[in-house]
C-alpha cells in the first residue's frame, strides 16, 4: 500500500479508533470476532491444527472452546495494540501490573545498573507487555524488532513501540547498538520475543507443548555473549482488557550455563504461560511447519 495512502486515510482512521473507550473498543472488537470466526475463519485449521497437538487430552469440546476463546482475545489485543496509539502512561499503568516480586526481582538488577535479557512470548497482550518497561521502570529498553515489510505500517508499529521512550532496534542492528551501549556505559534491558518459528538447521531442538519444535537460540547467544542475566516475563490476562506480568530469573550467570540450558528453560516458562491459559498465545502462527531434521 502506498504511503500517501496511510497518511491520508489509513493513519486517521487508526488514530480515531484509538481514542475510543475501553467499552467501545471491546464492543467493536467482539463485533470483529463474529466476522473473524463465522466468516473469514482466518487461519482456523491451523489454529485447532495446533491446539490438538500441543493438547492430544482435550476432547473435541474443549478444543472448539479454546478456539473460540483464542479468537475472542486475538481481536482484543488488535484493538488494544490500537489503543498504544493515544493511551497515556497512567492508564496503561492501571491496565498491565507488574506483581510486587516482579518489581522486586526487576529492580534487584537496575538498582546496580545491570543490563538484563528480558524474554516474552506471544502470550496476553505481548504488545502492551513489551512497552510496560517504560512505564514502570526507569532503566532503557532496547526492544528488537524484525521489520515489516509494509513500510508504512512498519513506521506506525515502531511509534506504538517506542510511545513512551523506548529504544526500539532491529535484529541487524542489536549487537552494535548493545557495544554502543556497553561503552557509554548505559544498562538496558535487551527485549526479546521468543517463540518465532526457526530454521530448523540452525536451531535448538526440543519437546515443546508435546511436539519436536526448532527454536531460536539468539537469547542464550545474546546472554553469554554479554553475560547478562536473563528473565522470562509471563503474561497473564486478569480479565477484558487486563493483565498481569512476573518477573522470573532463568540465570544470573549464563557463561556458567551449558550450551542449549538457557534456551530451554525459557522456553519451558514460556509453556508453563500458555498451558495457564491456553487461549492467550497466538495459535494462529505456523509455529510447526519444519520438520525435525533426522541428523538432529
Amino acid at each position: 500500500m502506498k504511503g500517501w495512502i496511510f497518511k491520508i486515510f489509513i493513519f486517521p482512521l487508526l488514530y480515531f479508533i484509538s481514542i475510543w473507550p475501553f467499552w467501545l473498543l471491546h464492543a467493536f472488537s467482539s463485533f470483529f470476532y463474529v466476522i473473524v470466526f463465522y466468516f473469514v475463519g482466518y487461519r482456523k485449521t491451523v489454529v485447532i491444527q495446533n491446539l490438538k497437538n500441543s493438547f492430544p487430552e482435550k476432547t473435541d469440546a474443549e478444543i472448539k472452546k479454546i478456539t473460540k476463546q483464542f479468537y475472542k482475545h486475538f481481536c482484543d489485543v488488535i484493538f488494544e495494540t490500537l489503543k498504544l496509539y493515544t493511551i497515556s502512561q497512567e492508564s496503561l499503568k492501571k491496565r498491565i501490573v507488574f506483581t510486587d516480586d516482579a518489581i522486586k526481582t526487576m529492580n534487584s538488577f537496575f538498582d546496580k545498573g545491570q543490563s538484563i535479557v528480558g524474554v516474552i512470548g506471544h502470550v496476553g497482550n505481548w504488545e502492551w507487555g513489551a512497552i510496560s518497561h517504560q512505564v514502570y521502570f526507569k532503566q532503557l529498553i532496547t526492544g528488537v524488532y524484525h521489520p515489516l515489510s509494509n513500510k508504512s505500517f512498519d513506521a506506525f508499529m515502531l511509534k506504538l513501540r517506542g510511545r513512551f521512550g523506548g529504544n526500539i532496534v532491529s535484529m541487524t542492528a542489536l549487537y552494535k547498538e548493545l557495544l554502543t551501549l556497553r561503552q557509554k556505559n548505559i544498562p538496558t534491558t535487551i527485549g526479546l520475543i521468543a517463540d518465532q518459528t526457526a530454521p530448523p538447521e540452525s536451531a535448538y531442538w526440543l519437546t515443546f507443548l508435546n511436539q519436536d519444535t526448532p527454536v531460536f537460540v539468539g537469547t542464550e547467544k545474546l546472554a553469554k555473549k554479554f553475560n547478562y542475566p536473563v528473565v522470562y516475563l509471563p503474561i497473564k490476562k486478569i480479565k477484558r482488557g487486563h493483565y498481569q506480568m512476573d518477573a522470573i530469573v532463568i540465570t544470573e550467570n549464563p557463561k556458567d550455563m551449558p550450551d542449549g540450558k538457557i534456551t530451554e528453560l525459557h522456553t519451558r516458562e514460556l509453556e508453563k504461560n500458555i498451558q495457564e491459559q491456553p487461549f492467550s498465545w497466538l495459535w494462529s502462527h505456523r509455529r510447526w511447519k519444519h520438520k525435525k531434521p533426522a541428523n538432529i
